[in-house]
């Protein structure tokens, strides 16, 4: 399962992505595809499916991240700040900033002592 969709996938998913539809268009993942990546990751306790509705259309499901999921984001900040620091010319396009503090973060190995923020604390900002 750790494909390049997959990780595109939980990426939009991180950013806040949870609608079918909103995951196609983002990163142009064909339909059949997408089913089975979404599929696999609710399999693999990473999204649930969640009931949700707009106006007065009918129910339809979209996928939220499981607490398994969310801790995966680690992974994908991680990943990000290596392709930062290796080929992003003009920067990085997101801030990673602590919720309660607003201050910018960075991924990092500290000593064990050091405070952490929780991923639940982290907020993406677009630059």
């Amino acid at each position: 399962m750790s494909d390049r969709w997959t990780i595109l996938i939980m990426r939009e998913a991180f950013y806040g992505v949870m609608r079918y539809d909103d995951f196609r268009a983002d990163i142009g993942i064909p339909r059949s595809v997408l089913t089975d990546r979404l599929k696999r990751l609710v399999d693999a306790k990473m999204l649930e499916r969640v009931p949700y509705r707009e106006g007065t259309s009918r129910t339809r499901y979209g996928y939220a991240l499981t607490d398994v999921g969310m801790s995966f984001g680690l992974t994908l900040l991680a990943l990000m700040a290596w392709g930062d620091a290796h080929f992003a010319e003009n920067g990085s396009a997101i801030t990673i900033v602590d919720r309660s503090t607003g201050k910018k973060l960075k991924v990092a190995i500290v000593p064990e002592e050091t405070p952490e923020v929780s991923i639940t604390g982290v907020r993406i900002v677009t630059n």
